[in-house]
């Protein structure tokens, strides 16, 4: 059986804070340290031994990352950062705080645009974009101005397609240490989960999920360590 867990980034300063994050790089808080930590120490006592671990771009994930690999004493691990594992960008709610936006566009919106498979945030104007280079993939800007979960799904696909999937096909256990949203989306993929049923899947900060798979891919075990 081949294995894929799949690991929430620790608290950070926006979770923290209650504020929508999106592509906006903010750090772990003391707590998401320590739950990066602990989440390691659940691995290590599971004996998963990993051959590659996938992050994106996103300091609250690479950090994470690096914390669950020293705790498994498998630093030396290659480890692959992509754009395409970056949080849902929320758009022009980036850095407000989602109670102040319950207050203003009422709880019913927000949770369309919180939770919603297809529903899109504000947009970002254009000159509002960040134009990171991290951002660049064969010379065009690839960074969104908002995007709804459906948005986020589609530019996941491709890195499950071409980069991880394989790896598992050919029995290696891989880690993806990632953000609340697109987990979902592919957990959403792993569990055949409907547009409207993910409405109620949640991914918890620093709780590490371990998938087995049979010689196909399809899901036969999974564990919430």
């Amino acid at each position: 059986m081949t294995e894929l867990v799949l690991v929430r980034h620790g608290e950070s300063t926006a979770n923290r804070d209650n504020t929508y994050t999106g592509w906006s790089d903010v750090p772990l808080t003391v707590t998401g340290i320590a739950q990066a930590k602990t989440a390691g120490q659940q691995l290590r006592a599971a004996g998963i031994q990993f051959d590659a671990v996938h992050t994106s771009v996103l300091k609250r994930a690479i950090v994470t990352a690096n914390l669950i690999l020293d705790e498994i004493d498998q630093l030396w691990l290659p480890e692959y950062k992509t754009w395409r594992l970056n949080e849902r960008h929320y758009g022009a709610l980036r850095g407000q705080n989602k109670d102040a936006t319950r207050q203003i566009y009422g709880k019913a919106q927000v949770q369309q645009w919180r939770r919603s498979f297809y529903t899109v945030p504000p947009l970002l104007a254009p000159e509002d974009l960040s134009h990171d280079r991290r951002y660049t993939e064969y010379g065009q800007a690839v960074e969104p101005r908002g995007e709804s979960l459906k948005m986020a799904y589609d530019r996941i696909m491709p890195y499950w397609i071409d980069v991880v999937a394989p790896q598992l096909l050919a029995g290696h256990n891989q880690l993806i240490v990632a953000h609340g949203s697109t987990l979902r989306a592919l957990i959403k993929y792993l569990e055949h989960i409907s547009d409207t049923g993910i409405d109620g899947v949640e991914v918890g900060n620093g709780a590490p999920i371990r998938y087995q798979f049979d010689d196909q891919l399809n899901v036969i075990d999974k564990t919430e360590l």
